[in-house]
C-alpha cells in the first residue's frame, strides 16, 4: 500500500535564470578595462593642470573637424555592430537575400561592415598622426604630446583588438557546421567590448578637443 503523502519532488531551476557566466566575465574585465582608462583620464588632467599654456599652443593643432568626422564613423559602427547582434540572436549567420538587402542581412555582413569602419577610423587615426608629427608633436616632445599619444594610442590599440575579434567572430561563423547560441554568445560579448570602446572614445574625444 502507498503512502498518502509523498515528498513533492523539487522543480529544477530553469537554465535560461541562470546569469551567462561569459557576459558576466566579459563584464568584469571591462570593468578593469575602466579603471585602466579612468587612470589614463587621471594622468591626462594631471599633466594638464601644470602645462596650462602649453595646452592653450599645442591644442590650436588639433584638426577638430576631421576627428569629428572620425568620431561620427566610429559611433556609426556601434549601431552596425548591434545589428550584427541581432542578427546573431534570431540565430542567422548570413545574410538570406540580395546583397543590397540590407533587412535581410546576417551577423556576418553586418560585422563586416562594423570591421570596416573601424579600420578607417584606425586609418584616419594614424594619418592625425603623421600630421601631428609632421608639426612637431610627438610622443617626447612635450607634456601634451605624451599624454595625447599615450590616452589616444592605448585606445587605438584596443580597437585594433576588436577588429581582431570581430574576424574570430566572423570566421567561427564560417566554420561553425550550425551556428548555436554558443556563436550568438560569442559575437554578443564582443559587442559588449566594441561599445565600451566606442564609449570611451566618446570621452577622450571631448576631453581632448573640446576642452582644451
Amino acid at each position: 500500500m502507498t503512502s498518502a503523502t509523498q515528498a513533492p519532488s523539487a522543480a529544477p531551476h530553469p537554465a535560461l535564470n541562470r546569469p551567462n557566466m561569459v557576459s558576466v566575465g566579459t563584464v568584469v574585465w571591462l570593468s578593469s578595462e575602466l579603471m585602466f582608462f579612468a587612470g589614463l583620464f587621471a594622468m591626462y588632467f594631471t599633466l594638464r593642470s601644470t602645462s596650462g599654456e602649453l595646452w592653450a599652443v599645442e591644442t590650436q593643432k588639433l584638426n577638430v573637424p576631421f576627428a569629428l568626422v572620425n568620431t561620427i564613423i566610429l559611433v556609426l559602427s556601434s549601431v552596425t555592430c548591434q545589428f550584427g547582434v541581432f542578427a546573431a540572436e534570431r540565430l542567422q549567420p548570413r545574410r538570406i537575400g540580395g546583397p543590397f538587402a540590407i533587412s535581410r542581412w546576417g551577423m556576418v555582413e553586418w560585422f563586416l561592415l562594423t570591421f570596416l569602419m573601424g579600420s578607417i577610423f584606425v586609418a584616419v587615426q594614424a594619418y592625425e598622426y603623421a600630421q601631428l608629427v609632421s608639426e612637431g608633436v610627438s610622443l617626447s616632445s612635450n607634456p601634451f604630446g605624451s599624454a595625447f599619444y599615450i590616452t589616444t594610442g592605448f585606445h587605438g590599440i584596443h580597437v585594433i583588438g576588436g577588429l581582431v575579434a570581430f574576424l574570430l567572430i566572423i570566421g567561427r561563423a564560417f566554420l561553425a557546421r550550425q551556428f548555436g547560441h554558443f556563436e550568438a554568445t560569442s559575437a554578443i560579448v564582443t559587442s559588449y567590448y566594441w561599445h565600451f570602446v566606442d564609449v570611451v572614445w566618446i570621452g577622450l574625444f571631448l576631453i581632448i578637443y573640446f576642452l582644451q
